[in-house]
């Protein structure tokens, strides 16, 4: 492979320019003041990408091994993002023998990630170097290793979304040469139950074992790196779901859910990008298939019997499932995560419902069908309103249906509501399922209409 993923963790390119600077810096064979290296790095920061670089504090050292610490660093933007500390460890035999530049560690604390800030930084990085695996070019002799980081470490990194949702995390990579991870942890920090993601490389292939605890319950399977025929990098995984409890997953990364109880099925993932681009371009192109079951489920913010047995808007309440399955298909785009539920089936003793619903940036849009006994088939519902609020209605068609049918033959739309009513009633848990003489309701018999 001759030009693979140039970074594999956010900040990587700019660790690699932290340490061309010190390079240079020891080429100048004096040690220079702690405040001429913050001036020397912010100066090099801001030719590389174009915007500032306050750096608060420096320190370096060259024994008993080459350090670099800086601390309270902030970019110059209307949303700075801040870095409390890095720090880089060198390896001292091939930086002085060998004129080698390599990073046994890199550490980092309390970095802040606002998302319109790193987005400034598009297109920005280190340029690959032709015929070479390196992302920096370094002035001559100078070389670096064909592992130029060993290992980073990262504590309480903050990523704040679109929607000022603040997520930390912590973690930690330890690489192989051209930048393949040979092992990798990534966990949502202080959360219980926890939210971990670890890769473990198989005998220098470029395959991972990969490990998802999440929800109480497990994400595992095996994640692929390739590069295609056109060029393109590749990256896909299969995994299986078991046992992951919904409402636990989304409220670790700061989300609620309209249903609640446990997940298991199979996900796909697959992402493309060119090798010019970033591990950014990767995540965006991401696009996901997890086909589901959840058994038993609950819909906790709507009420299905409510909205088929009254005409209007139906919010809020609770719906009880047997089990729910369907197909769930998400894409990475600019502005958000598109979601789309397909196939979708709940059950509920005898009787069933099935439809479809489109979410986007917390916007629903969809459609449901419950399907009765007696004749009655595929009362139609409209999911609409965000996923805090959700409503249901039925649809212009069916309004429209129930309204001439009233006007042609009277009491018709009674008949029917009451059938409508008890089988919902039976479904969706608002009555006994009972099917007893004793239990049934008289249903009104239709009037003869009037000439």
């Amino acid at each position: 492979m001759k030009h693979p993923v140039r970074r594999w963790l956010i900040g990587i390119a700019a660790v690699l320019v932290l340490g061309a600077g010190v390079l240079v810096l020891v080429v100048r064979a004096r040690l220079p003041t702690d405040a001429e290296v913050a001036e020397r790095i912010s100066s090099g920061f801001e030719q590389r990408f174009g915007i500032a670089l306050k750096v608060g504090g420096a320190h370096w050292s060259l024994l008993p091994v080459p350090v670099l610490v800086l601390s309270d660093i902030a970019t110059d933007q209307p949303r700075p993002i801040t870095l409390r500390r890095i720090t880089l460890q060198l390896k001292l035999a091939p930086l002085l023998l060998q004129r080698v530049i390599a990073l046994d560690e890199v550490e980092l604390e309390s970095l802040v990630l606002p998302r319109a800030s790193v987005r400034a930084f598009r297109g920005k990085g280190p340029k690959p170097v032709e015929g070479g695996g390196n992302v920096v070019a370094l002035p001559a002799p100078w070389t670096l290793a064909p592992v130029p980081v060993e290992q980073v470490r990262w504590r309480d990194v903050v990523w704040i979304d679109r929607r000022d949702i603040a997520l930390a995390y912590d973690g930690e990579v330890v690489f192989d040469p051209e930048w393949r991870p040979r092992q990798a942890r990534i966990e949502r920090a202080g959360v219980s139950p926890p939210a971990r993601l670890r890769l473990d490389r198989e005998a220098g292939q470029d395959r991972w074992r990969t490990r998802i605890d999440a929800g109480g319950g497990t994400w595992n399977g095996v994640a692929r790196f390739e590069t295609l025929a056109s060029g393109k990098l590749r990256v896909s995984a299969e995994l299986e779901p078991r046992q992951v409890d919904i409402e636990s997953l989304v409220q670790a990364f700061g989300r609620s859910s309209s249903l609640a109880g446990k997940v298991s099925g199979h996900s796909t993932l697959t992402a493309e990008a060119d090798k010019a681009q970033d591990v950014g371009a990767l995540m965006r192109s991401l696009h996901t298939r997890t086909t589901f079951t959840v058994q038993p489920a609950t819909l906790t913010k709507l009420d299905i019997a409510k909205a088929v047995t009254t005409v209007g808007i139906s919010r809020g309440g609770r719906t009880a499932l047997d089990e729910l399955t369907g197909t769930l298909d998400t894409q990475g785009t600019d502005d958000g995560v598109v979601m789309q539920y397909s196939n979708l089936k709940a059950r509920s003793g005898v009787l069933t419902a099935s439809g479809k619903l489109r979410l986007f940036n917390r916007k629903m849009d969809g459609e449901v069908a419950v399907d009765l006994v007696d004749g009655v088939v595929g009362v139609p519902l409209k999911i609409g309103g965000t996923v805090s609020d959700p409503e249901l209605s039925l649809t212009g068609a069916a309004l429209t249906g129930a309204a001439i049918g009233s006007a042609v033959l009277p009491g018709v739309g009674t008949a029917i509501g009451a059938r409508v009513g008890q089988q919902v009633e039976k479904l969706f848990g608002g009555g006994d399922n009972k099917t007893s003489t004793e239990t049934k309701k008289p249903v009104p018999k239709p009037r003869a209409s009037q000439r």
